[in-house]
C-alpha cells in the first residue's frame, strides 16, 4: 500500500517504562488483557503494510503517575528522551507528543520547556485525568497558560477513572475509556480551559468519546449562569474548534455523530497501535475508505490535516 497516512494515535512503549509501571497496571486496562507487545520495528513494519507514512507517538493509559511525584518527573523525561531518539533515528517516519508528571504542576512546567525547546516535541500529550483529578482544575490552569503561549498542540488519551467500573467484566477500554474522555472535555470547557486557551489546538482520542452524542446535552448546561460564564461563546463552539482522532471510530455510527458536530478539517486519522492490534489498524485505515466520503474529504482526514498541525512531517 503506497505510504501517505499520518497516524496521530501511536503509541510506544520503552522497556523502562514497560518495566517502571508493570504489566499488572497495563494490562487490565487493555482488551486482550496484557501489555501490548511493541519494538520500534514492529510500529515500522505495521505501519508501511497499512500505507501509514508518518506517526506521532506517545505513552498510553496508565501513564505515569501512581503516587510519587519524583518517579514521576524522572519517568516522564526519560520517555520523552526515549521518543525524541526515536524521532532522531526515523525523523521521516516519527514525531512525538511529550509527557508531562502531572499532576505535579512546577515540574510539568519544567518539562515542557525541556521538551519543547530542547526536545522540539511535536506537541504535549496529556491523560484525561491523574489520580481522580481532571484538567480543568483550577490547580492545573498555569499548565495550560503556558502551554496557550506557546500556541502547543495537546493529544488527550484517556485512561480508567478513579470510581472504577461499573462494570467489572467489561475491559476499560470499551466503555470507560470514551466516558473519561467526556469528562475530561466537560472538565475542560466548564473549568473555562478550552475559553482562555484558544491558541491551544486540542486533540481527543475516539472520536471524542460520547461528547459528539451528548454535545446538545452538555449545552444544555449553559441556562446556568455558573456554567455560562466558562463557555462565553457556548459549548457548541468550544467543540467545533477542537480536533477529533479516528481511533477505533472508523464506522458509519461513531462518524454520523462526529461529522455533525465537528468539521471534516477537525478530523485526524489515528490507530491506537499496538494497543489496538495491526488487524485494528487495517480495518480502521479500510473503515475510513468505506464511509462514502468525498476524495477531497478522505485525503484530508488521513492527511492533510495532520499535516498542517505537523508541517514537519511533510518532508
Amino acid at each position: 500500500m503506497t505510504a501517505h497516512l499520518v497516524d496521530v494515535h501511536h503509541h510506544i512503549l520503552p522497556p523502562r517504562y514497560v518495566a517502571a509501571v508493570g504489566d499488572a497496571r497495563i494490562g487490565p486496562l487493555t482488551v486482550a488483557g496484557r501489555t501490548p507487545e511493541w519494538s520500534p520495528e514492529r510500529s515500522l513494519e505495521a505501519m508501511e503494510r497499512n500505507g501509514i507514512a508518518s506517526a506521532v507517538t506517545s505513552i498510553s493509559t496508565p501513564g505515569l503517575w501512581f503516587g510519587d511525584a519524583p518517579a514521576t518527573e524522572a519517568l516522564a523525561r526519560h520517555c520523552n528522551e526515549y521518543a525524541a531518539e526515536l524521532r532522531r533515528d526515523h525523523p521521516a517516519s516519527f514525531g512525538f507528543f511529550a509527557s508531562l508528571p502531572l499532576p505535579d504542576v512546577a515540574a510539568s512546567l519544567k518539562e515542557i520547556e525541556h521538551a519543547l525547546d530542547v526536545l522540539k516535541a511535536d506537541g504535549i500529550g496529556l491523560m484525561t485525568n491523574y489520580g481522580g483529578r481532571y484538567p480543568g482544575e483550577a490547580d492545573f490552569a498555569p499548565v495550560f497558560a503556558e502551554l496557550d503561549r506557546r500556541k502547543a498542540i495537546v493529544y488527550f488519551h484517556p485512561t480508567a477513572a478513579l470510581c472504577g467500573f461499573a462494570l467489572d467484566n467489561i475491559p476499560a477500554a470499551t466503555l470507560e475509556f470514551p466516558f473519561d474522555t467526556t469528562r475530561a472535555i466537560a472538565s475542560l470547557l466548564f473549568g473555562g480551559t478550552f475559553a482562555r486557551c484558544h491558541n491551544i489546538r486540542f486533540i481527543f482520542s475516539h472520536a471524542g468519546g460520547a461528547a459528539p452524542f451528548l454535545a446538545e446535552r452538555i449545552a444544555r448546561l449553559e441556562v446556568k449562569p455558573d456554567f455560562k460564564k466558562h463557555v462565553p461563546e457556548g459549548v457548541i463552539a468550544e467543540l467545533q474548534r477542537l480536533y477529533y482522532d479516528t481511533a477505533l471510530s472508523a464506522n458509519r455510527y461513531a462518524f454520523k455523530a462526529l461529522l455533525e458536530l465537528a468539521p471534516v478539517g477537525q478530523v485526524l486519522f489515528g490507530s491506537d497501535y499496538p494497543f489496538a492490534p495491526e488487524t485494528t489498524m487495517t480495518a480502521s485505515v479500510r473503515g475510513l475508505k468505506s464511509l462514502g466520503l468525498a476524495a477531497g474529504d478522505l485525503l484530508a482526514i488521513e492527511r492533510e490535516n495532520a499535516l498542517r498541525l505537523f508541517p514537519r512531517l511533510k518532508t
